[in-house]
């Protein structure tokens, strides 16, 4: 069989794996289901142009192995039912390949002009279907939650999702439809890498032609695939999320440098916890992030336990805009933070070809564990920062970005980089200003003065520490308006003449 042959016959040891294990897929879904109770979900698409060939060797490697050699030549094209939904919003171009391709291996073909779910309970009323093969993948929008066997969703007509490729990677489906010499979409040719409608879907500018505007490379030339989908077009919200802010004539700029975007900071460490060691990247953080003018909520320290992160994770991602995690990461059974973020996020723990890759590179022959253990990122959520300056891209799920120094230069150089970053998400605004004030007055002596001023500057935030219980009292002023804070300084000094220090910093 030549896509057998084909793939068994290349260099390429990863692909090999791959195929090998989605026909294992294949032949065992014959194996527990009625041929004609199974049927194939096909949209002219790259990803189901691969599983259709994977059906095609799956199908005749089971017929080999139970001995029916004689019919052989008969199934090797898999004559299975197949599904297609027809949409006035396709491609012409999608539309002609598939009926081509349902021709060309003579595929009994049956359309669907309704949506997805109506047109399915329609076509199981009128067939039996036990099994239906799609070629979702990981990263796809409808992959969360889902193995190679996936029963379907609730309220759905019930039939077994069969996912053959569903850990395959963008360079995958590529290595095995070059490999394989398999005609797929012409419009992979034009540089479109993922397809939907008419009304969402451009060439990906990433493969513009340098030398013109309207060319575009093939598909395949795609060196990152997690931005395949970047010829998806959308609809993008400017809509800025605001706490309570006079504006004061301000214009809409001012304004939104005057936010305060909040976030969290989740440290994991058992041993801060025992008193072995001491959170200081926790307060390096805070800094680096109110010199941006974000407001810290909450930082937290937790148990090296998967669901002591996952209830921090899931208590601070809803609230703030941005959670950052330090610690656990790494091959050690203690390394658990990716695995509190992929059960705060309900999705679960997935091989990431290109991080695995990074890895590779990185740890070389010195590494002698499972390397894939440390690849394991979770899935359809996961984005990764890439920037020259670092060993390994971080690794972002969402609006929770897992931090991996463990000292303060680790740390600098890592913010740095998110700070370079546009996809990290850290919009910088106006930084806080900040005051300090020293007086050997005590609490009852300022207290009713210092709760009249928090009235009278709402905007200020104004707190009280002592150094040692004997010791001096500092007051800090914090604001985003300097006029204003230094306005709250002036009124407190002013009630208390002679009584205040300014200081440049706590200690």
């Amino acid at each position: 069989m030549e896509i057998d042959e084909a793939v068994r016959g290349c260099s390429d040891r990863r692909l090999r794996t791959k195929y090998d294990n989605a026909v294992y897929v294949v032949q065992r879904a014959f194996a527990l289901y009625p041929f004609e109770e199974v049927a194939f979900s096909f949209n002219g698409g790259k990803d189901s142009t691969v599983l259709l060939h994977l059906i095609r060797a799956g199908y005749y490697l089971y017929k080999k192995d139970s001995g029916d050699a004689a019919k052989m030549d008969a199934i090797k094209n898999c004559p299975l039912r197949t599904i297609y939904f027809e949409s006035p919003c396709a491609f012409p171009e999608i539309d002609s390949f598939t009926y081509e391709t349902v021709s060309t291996y003579g595929l009994p073909l049956e359309t669907i002009q309704s949506d997805f779910k109506s047109g399915l309970e329609g076509l199981l009323k009128e067939k039996p279907t036990k099994a239906i093969f799609i070629g979702t993948r990981i990263g796809d929008p409808n992959a969360v939650g889902q193995e190679q066997f996936s029963p379907s969703s609730p309220g759905w007509p019930p039939f077994m999702r069969v996912n053959p490729i569903l850990d395959w990677s963008y360079r995958d489906v590529w290595s095995f439809l070059l490999t394989c010499k398999v005609k797929y979409c012409s419009l992979y040719d034009q540089g479109y890498t993922s397809i939907g409608s008419i009304h969402d879907t451009v060439p990906n500018a990433l493969l513009s032609d340098s030398s013109s505007e309207k060319t575009f490379r093939p598909a395949y030339m795609l060196t990152d695939g997690r931005l395949e989908r970047a010829g998806r077009t959308k609809k993008t919200s400017h809509k800025i999320e605001m706490n309570s802010v006079a504006s004061n004539g301000m214009n809409n700029n001012e304004a939104e440098q005057m936010i305060s975007r909040a976030a969290s900071i989740i440290v994991v460490s058992d041993e801060i916890l025992f008193g072995i060691t001491e959170d200081k990247l926790g307060t390096a953080l805070c800094k680096k992030l109110h010199a941006i003018g974000w407001r810290v909520s909450h930082v937290a320290v937790v148990r090296n336990e998967i669901d002591s992160v996952a209830e921090e994770v899931e208590r601070c991602k809803s609230t703030d805009d941005m959670v950052f995690i330090f610690g656990a990461l790494g091959p050690l059974h203690s390394d658990i933070s990716l695995a509190g973020v992929a059960k705060a996020f309900a999705v679960r723990l997935a091989p990431d070809e290109e991080f695995e890759d990074y890895l590779s590179q990185l740890m070389g022959s010195n590494y002698t564990g499972d390397r894939n253990e440390m690849a394991l990122l979770p899935e359809g959520i996961t984005e990764l920062l890439h920037h020259k300056a670092l060993p390994l891209p971080l690794i972002k799920c969402r609006n929770v970005i897992t931090l991996a120094a463990t000292n303060l230069d680790e740390l600098d150089t890592e913010w740095d980089c998110l700070l370079d970053t546009q996809e990290s998400g850290l919009v910088q605004a106006k930084p806080f200003v900040s005051k300090h004030l020293r007086t050997t007055l005590s609490d009852v002596q300022i207290a009713p003065v210092v709760a009249k001023l928090c009235l009278e500057f709402s905007d200020v935030y104004i707190g009280c520490h002592r150094i040692s219980r004997a010791g001096p009292l500092v007051v800090n002023l914090t604001g985003k308006d300097n006029q204003r804070v230094q306005a709250a300084l002036e009124k407190l000094t002013s009630s208390f003449e002679g009584q205040f220090s300014q200081v440049d910093c706590c200690k």
